[in-house]
C-alpha cells in the first residue's frame, strides 16, 4: 500500500503567527489534492469486469449462481466484492449460512474473483471512462497531488492502471487506500480519513472524484467537496451536496452532459474547472461561517 504522505509536524496550529494563519487559511481555499473513486469512476468496470469475473469464479468452484446485469445492480447497494457475496448468500442461497467455514470460503471465492478480474483487465477489456486519462495528466502535470479511496482490492487497481497507464500505480498516485485497509467500507467516511491523513491535508483542500451515492457519501461525510460522474448503474441515485453531477469528464470535441450542480462552464472537466468548482465551495463555505 503507498502512503508517501508529507510529513506530520508538531506545530500548533493556534501559535501560528497572524501571517501564518493568512497563508494556511489561503491554501486551504486552493485545490492542493483529487481524490478518486476507481469502480465506475475511472472505469466502466462493474458490468463488464467484476460481474463477469464473479460468474466466471462462481463456475470454477461448482456454483450454480449466475448474476445478471440487473441483479449486479441491486447487489451493488453494498461496498466491496465479499460484502457483496455475502449479500447474495443471505438474500438467495441463505442454506450456505450454516457452513462453518463461511467466512474463509467467501474470502477464498473472492479472491479467485480478483484473479479473473485482474486477467481481464490486463486483457485490455476494460478501457478508461471519457476524460479520466486526460484529467490525471492535467493534474500531475500542475503539481496537484493525486490519490485513491476505494473499496476494490490492490490488485484490481494495480493491474487497471497497468492496462491503461503503462505506468505502476505508485507512479500516479501519491496515497493508495484501497482494498481492506479500513474496516468500514463505504457511505462510511473511514477511507477518506485514512486517505487525508496520509496527504496530511485538511479536507476543504481536496476534491474528490465518485460515481455511486455511496461513494458521494462517504467523502462528503469526511468533509471533502465532491464531483460526480454517472454510470448506467448510478445515473438514478440521489446526488443531493455534490459540487456538479456530469455525465463523465469529456474529451475536448467531446462533451460531458451536465445535471445537477454548479454548471460545467466548458465542454469538458479539466483543472480549471475543478478549480472553478473547489473556488466557489470555498467562497460559499466561508461565507456559512460568517
Amino acid at each position: 500500500m503507498n502512503a508517501k504522505a508529507h510529513p506530520v509536524t508538531a506545530t500548533d496550529p493556534t501559535e501560528r503567527k497572524p501571517s501564518e494563519k493568512g497563508a494556511a487559511e489561503n491554501n486551504i481555499s486552493q485545490l492542493q489534492a483529487v481524490i478518486f473513486d476507481v469502480d465506475g469512476t475511472l472505469a466502466e468496470t462493474e458490468l463488464a469486469g467484476h460481474r463477469v469475473a464473479f460468474n466466471r469464479a462462481f463456475k470454477e468452484f461448482g456454483l450454480d449462481w449466475h448474476w445478471s446485469a440487473a441483479l449486479y445492480g441491486e447487489l451493488l447497494a453494498v461496498t466491496g466484492g465479499k460484502e457483496r457475496i455475502r449479500l447474495y448468500v443471505e438474500t438467495y442461497a441463505n442454506q450456505m449460512l450454516g457452513r462453518a467455514d463461511l467466512d474463509a470460503w467467501v474470502a477464498s471465492l473472492h479472491q479467485r474473483k480478483s484473479e479473473i478480474y485482474s486477467e481481464l483487465v490486463l486483457s485490455g477489456a476494460i478501457p478508461l471512462r471519457p476524460g479520466v486519462a486526460r484529467l490525471i495528466q492535467e493534474l500531475r502535470t500542475a503539481g496537484i497531488r493525486i490519490a485513491i479511496a476505494t473499496t476494490t482490492t490492490p490488485a484490481g487497481l494495480r493491474s487497471l492502471i497497468m492496462a491503461n497507464f503503462r505506468h505502476d500505480m505508485d507512479m500516479l498516485f501519491e496515497v493508495i487506500g484501497a482494498g481492506d485497509i479500513v474496516a468500514a467500507k463505504k457511505p462510511a467516511p473511514d477511507i477518506y480519513q485514512w486517505v487525508l491523513g496520509r496527504l496530511n491535508l485538511p479536507p476543504e483542500a481536496c476534491l474528490a472524484v465518485e460515481d455511486s451515492y455511496p461513494g458521494l457519501a462517504a467523502a462528503r461525510a469526511a468533509g471533502v467537496p465532491t464531483l460526480v460522474t454517472v454510470n448506467g448503474y448510478t445515473a438514478d441515485q440521489n446526488f443531493d451536496g455534490a459540487l456538479s453531477v456530469v455525465s463523465d469528464l469529456g474529451e475536448p470535441n467531446v462533451p460531458a452532459n451536465p445535471i445537477a450542480g454548479l454548471p460545467l462552464t466548458q465542454e469538458c472537466v479539466d483543472l480549471n474547472q475543478l478549480r472553478t468548482w473547489h473556488r466557489l465551495y470555498s467562497e460559499t463555505s466561508q461565507r456559512a461561517v460568517l
